[in-house]
This record gives C-alpha cells, sequence and structure tokens, in this order.
C-alpha cells in the first residue's frame, strides 16, 4: 500500500481531489426556476448547518455552467437521491435543463419537486459566502421530507450504495 504525501496547491489539484474522494458523500440534486425554465444541479457538497433555525448548506463551483441560475436564486429544492436514482442524478450532473427523464412538479414558490427522493428540503436563499473556486449557499428550510429507502453514495468517482443489513 503506498501512501502520498502533499502540500495541495494548483500543481497538486488532481491529488487533493483524490484525496478529497476518499470520502464518501451522499448524492443531492439541486433544483430551481429560472426564467428559461427549471434548472438541476448534481451536488455532493450539503450538510446540515443548524436546527433551529433550520439551515443547509451546498457548494456551487463558480465555473458551473449552472452558476447564473443558482448562484441568486430566491428559492431551491435539495433532493437527497435514493440508490435507484443513479440515472438520474448522472443525467442532471450532464445536462442541468433537461428535465425530460424526471418524473417532477413545483410547488408553490416554483421550486421543482423531483418524485422518489429519500429526503427533499425545500429552502429560501439566506446567505451567500466567497470560498475559493465555490460559493457557499446556506438555505433556510421551510419545508423538508423523508422516506425510508436506501440512498445514493458517491466515492472516488464513483456512483454506489449500501448493502442491505442482514
Amino acid at each position: 500500500m503506498t501512501e502520498t504525501t502533499f502540500t495541495p496547491g494548483p500543481d497538486q489539484s488532481l491529488e487533493f481531489r483524490d484525496a478529497l474522494g476518499c470520502f464518501g458523500t451522499g448524492v443531492t440534486v439541486v433544483t430551481t426556476n429560472t426564467d428559461d425554465g427549471p434548472a438541476a444541479i448534481t451536488v455532493n457538497s450539503f450538510a446540515s448547518v443548524s436546527l433551529d433555525p433550520p439551515l443547509v448548506l451546498w457548494c456551487l463551483a463558480k465555473d458551473s455552467n449552472r452558476f447564473d441560475a443558482f448562484s441568486t436564486c430566491a428559492h431551491y429544492a435539495i433532493h437527497v437521491m435514493a440508490q435507484d436514482q443513479h440515472d438520474q442524478a448522472l443525467q442532471f450532473a450532464r445536462n442541468g435543463f433537461d428535465f425530460s427523464h424526471a418524473n417532477w412538479n413545483t410547488d408553490e414558490a416554483g421550486r421543482p419537486r423531483l418524485a422518489d427522493c429519500l429526503a427533499r428540503f425545500d429552502c429560501r436563499l439566506t446567505n451567500v459566502h466567497d470560498a475559493g473556486d465555490h460559493l457557499i449557499l446556506v438555505g433556510h428550510v421551510e419545508k423538508a421530507m423523508h422516506r425510508p429507502g436506501q440512498g445514493l453514495i458517491f466515492k472516488r468517482g464513483q456512483f454506489g450504495g449500501f448493502a442491505d443489513l442482514i
């Protein structure tokens, strides 16, 4: 087993990304409504911030082709994807403006809501923080839902899940 040690910097960005990829995360799809229709982005940088008030965060790359759609949106929904939603998460990662493959509707605030996710957090944007090549978006959760099921996981560049407990 070979260990790689390095100092993160511009010349080591791939090594740094590989090291970060060792941490498995859940997969979310964030959706919002734009003047041109619904938009989605697949994200694994999601975290809870506070229970009171109910706050969550996610991170948006500044070089994303969906930056304009999400950096100033007033309302959005964060969907925790189920293991069987792998294809949907991958399609939204490739094209966030094509919803033809998804079963969805909108809520009273115009947020696109994807069907069959494990959990959903309907948010109102409250804070945006500059963080290097990303923005940290903090949302106040106005409504939430969840259901039983297995979540979709992303680790070392691959999607997967947990085996059933026996």
